[in-house]
């Protein structure tokens, strides 16, 4: 945010440490650790689900199709979890939410396991995706507790985005071992095993969760929703393109993969993507920067839309995963920079419902470009599925383009003492 404030002498000293000094604020650990075991079932959903489902009916389109339920279902409910979470606190919407997803979760493998329709698959999909647990935003939102306003957020922001691709790097290659080399199911049952140990873990770390706002007098000025700040649907439209790339990967990846004769090098080819998303990640969470945010997401989706319109020029493993290293490196910034704007566009009592609705488009971006994909790769050539993160991420920066100035702050936001981040007037942390 060093391109909108003006810092002085002392806090860019401050903000110098970066990851090594966000990491020594007190408390982090607390909810960090527990935090990315709970994180890993987001990237493990998807990909176990997809396995799963090919397994046992032969068709990516089925199994696109039943992933594309999960996506679309977590995207709608994630929103009002978070409205919930700022409302009655974390502890009170995580308990009973991986409660549900577990269950939800080990239903929905069972009846793929023992051939049910997909319809059946279908219904029990609706409360898996729903109850996914939130566990990224609900760490930004402590992070802005635990920092207050610190010229760090943004080196958080930066740092919960390199943790959400570090998950992404793991949580595939983990699925598709354990379903490739152990059983079909075993991705899904890990994911349900996770979920419920890291979401019970984290939940019970409640010193770091923030206030909940029906207790404070500010509540009810604070009480709008993030959906009607005209910036957050423009970032919710570049979040969809995000989702589309991880979506149309997944499936895609997996198709090029068996179709190769080497199912365990999705794994791989999806790990490089991801790896290349975190070390873009790190990098521009060091960088102090002097170009506006909502610049630099412009210049970083360009880029983005750029690179995801050569995957399916791809023939061969090598050429597949040197152009997935650069879209990987190319989403990390657009994330980035979309979560640090939320800082400047959303009054602190919808902050966790605005960071569910990003985190929501990127889950229904996916789960469209899970269904597209998959019907693509089975209806025309192998790689086809690669249209896909093509159409989602154009689609997107035209939409970013012609609503730019909607990602610009309100002149008020920007009236500061400190030196602090930009911030409507009542919404004080």
């Amino acid at each position: 945010m060093a391109s909108t404030v003006t810092p002085s002498k002392d806090s860019a000293a401050a903000s110098r440490p970066g990851y090594g000094r966000l990491l020594r604020t007190p408390g982090a650990w607390t909810f960090l650790l527990p935090g990315f075991a709970a994180r890993q079932p987001f990237a493990m959903l998807t990909i176990s689900l997809v396995l799963l489902v090919q397994h046992t009916t032969g068709s990516y389109g089925a199994a696109g199709a039943v992933a594309a339920v999960t996506g679309v279902s977590m995207a709608l409910f994630a929103p009002y979890g978070g409205r919930l979470a700022d409302r009655y606190g974390q502890r009170a919407v995580l308990v009973p939410g991986v409660l549900l997803h577990t269950a939800s979760g080990l239903a929905l493998t069972a009846l793929a396991l023992t051939g049910a329709p997909l319809w059946a698959l279908f219904v029990a999909a609706v409360p898996t995706g729903a109850s996914v647990p939130q566990i990224g935003p609900m760490v930004r939102a402590r992070w802005g507790v635990t920092l207050k306003g610190s010229p760090l957020m943004t080196t958080a922001a930066a740092f919960e985005s390199v943790t959400d691709e570090f998950t992404f790097v793991v949580g595939p290659l983990l699925a598709t071992a354990l379903c490739t080399a152990v059983d079909p199911a075993a991705g899904l049952i890990t994911e349900a095993a996770l979920t419920l140990v890291g979401g019970l873990l984290f939940a019970a770390r409640k010193g770091t969760q923030p206030e909940v706002a029906a207790r404070d007098g500010r509540a009810r000025v604070e009480h709008v929703s993030a959906l009607r700040v005209p910036g957050v649907r423009v970032l919710i439209v570049t979040f969809l393109g995000i989702g589309s790339v991880f979506g149309g990967m997944q499936v895609s990846l997996a198709a090029f993969s068996e179709s190769i004769g080497n199912p365990g090098l999705n794994g791989v080819l999806y790990g490089v993507f991801a790896a290349g998303n975190m070390l873009s990640g790190v990098v521009c969470g060091a960088i102090a920067w002097k170009k506006a945010p909502q610049r630099r997401l412009v210049i970083g989706y360009a880029a983005l839309a750029l690179t995801a319109s050569a995957l399916w020029t791809t023939h061969s493993a090598l050429s597949l995963a040197g152009i997935g290293l650069l879209v990987g490196m190319c989403i990390a910034p657009a994330l980035i920079t979309g979560y640090t704007l939320v800082e400047s566009l959303v009054p602190a009592g919808a902050r966790t419902e605005a960071f569910t609705w990003l985190t929501g488009a990127v889950a229904l971006g996916q789960a469209v470009a899970v269904t597209a994909a998959g019907q693509l790769e089975d209806r025309l050539w192998d790689g086809a599925g690669f249209l896909v993160p093509m159409a989602g991420t154009v689609l997107a920066l035209m939409t970013l383009l012609a609503q730019r100035s909607r990602l610009v702050p309100a002149p008020r936001g920007r009236t500061v003492a400190r030196g602090v981040g930009h911030r409507e007037p009542v919404a004080v942390d």
